[in-house]
């Protein structure tokens, strides 16, 4: 008799349901994974409310490897038991972009744009056999050419669950900004990868890290000041540029990291960073007051970043298990399968107050 698995399907715009799949057969060079836990991120919130092809999101996930195949063990040095955390990329391992270390843009994987889509956990629909992409699920197909994590035992899997949005916040600091020891950061947002910024920040020894945020984020600019932040300031009670060069003593930030993608918070970090400084930003809209004359004028470097490396989640995995560092302040809600929907609102500021990362455990009883 074929083994059945339950997930979620979004089937809709703003609507999931429960449906029992069949668990695939695995062969010599795949393998499947039962969930422990699997993170809902800010893209499932928007996906969510534009949905149109039936999905099993979820692609911030952990847990066992239920069965592997004895290629795919060989490569992945894996065996069944072993716990794991998987990317969300599936990418193609050939092109250049995977053979010089950046396979977050292979074209296999991508997901954006127009033309073919490619696969990716938590993106590809029922449509793409086997139809397990998705962490909200009791299993996950485990696909050759799947980026996987080994996990230690004893950390918790809904800590676990954000690795993914953890090592954005250390790609874009440690990697992507240029931040040294003993220099000055910015960091606009505290949200998941904003707080794990904090983190990255905190470990490369910055001298000083400024956390900014609206009214609505005066819990999370608390947890900010836990994790090292050394000054926050909320942009709807004080002036963000005055007030950072009165606690910079007129210099400016080394580095500013966009992570709200305000209307005009890139406008504002650039008017936060010191001449040559780096501006990273994540995402945000058009811009019609872009201030060209002022980057040419203080020579500051604007970098757009999206995603995380292999080594990012190496380092994020490592700040959560290390026991260093209170993370379980993020991790602020766990549920079951039945409640997805609640999961995903909450993050979107509609469903549970103060979600700062929601984990679904899909082994609980529905």
């Amino acid at each position: 008799m074929t083994e059945k698995t339950l997930a979620a399907v979004a089937t809709d715009v703003m609507t999931t349901e429960l449906r029992e799949f069949d668990v695939p057969e695995i062969g010599a060079d795949d393998g499947l994974l039962e969930l422990e836990a699997a993170g809902i991120c800010g893209s499932d919130w928007r996906n969510y409310q534009f949905n149109s092809t039936p999905r099993i999101m979820g692609h911030e996930n952990v847990g066992r490897v239920a069965k592997i195949g004895a290629i795919a063990a060989k490569r992945w040095k894996l065996k069944e038991g072993d716990r794991i955390s998987l990317e969300e990329y599936v990418p193609c391992g050939q092109c250049n972009l995977c053979r010089s270390g950046d396979f977050r843009l292979c074209q296999e994987t991508e997901v954006f744009g127009t033309g073919k889509k490619g696969l990716r956990y938590g993106s590809s629909p029922l449509t793409e056999v086997p139809t397990l992409w998705g962490g909200y699920s009791r299993f996950m197909y485990l696909h050759p050419n799947a980026v996987i994590h080994k996990v230690a035992e004893g950390v918790p899997a809904h800590h676990l669950a954000m690795s993914i949005p953890m090592s954005n916040g250390v790609q874009w600091t440690m990697y992507e900004a240029g931040l040294c020891m003993g220099q000055t950061v910015l960091i606009q947002g505290p949200g998941q990868q904003g707080l794990a910024a904090v983190l990255a920040a905190k470990r490369l020894g910055a001298g000083q890290i400024i956390v900014s945020g609206l009214a609505r984020d005066t819990k999370r600019l608390e947890i900010a000041k836990t994790f090292g932040a050394d000054a926050v300031i909320d942009v709807e009670k004080d002036d963000l540029i005055e007030t950072v060069y009165a606690l910079t003593n007129g210099q400016g930030c080394d580095a500013v990291l966009d992570l709200a993608g305000g209307p005009n918070t890139l406008v504002d970090g650039i008017g936060c960073v010191k001449k040559a400084g780096t501006v990273v930003f994540a995402s945000g809209g058009t811009l019609n007051n872009f201030p060209a004359n002022q980057m040419t004028a203080k020579r500051v470097t604007l970098k757009a970043v999206r995603g995380h490396s292999y080594q990012a989640v190496e380092t994020a995995i490592d700040l959560i298990s290390s026991g260093n560092y209170p993370v379980d302040l993020m991790a602020t809600h766990q549920l079951g399968l039945d409640e997805v929907d609640l999961g995903v609102r909450s993050i979107g500021g509609e469903g549970v107050a103060d979600a700062i990362h929601v984990s679904i455990i899909p082994s609980r009883d529905v």
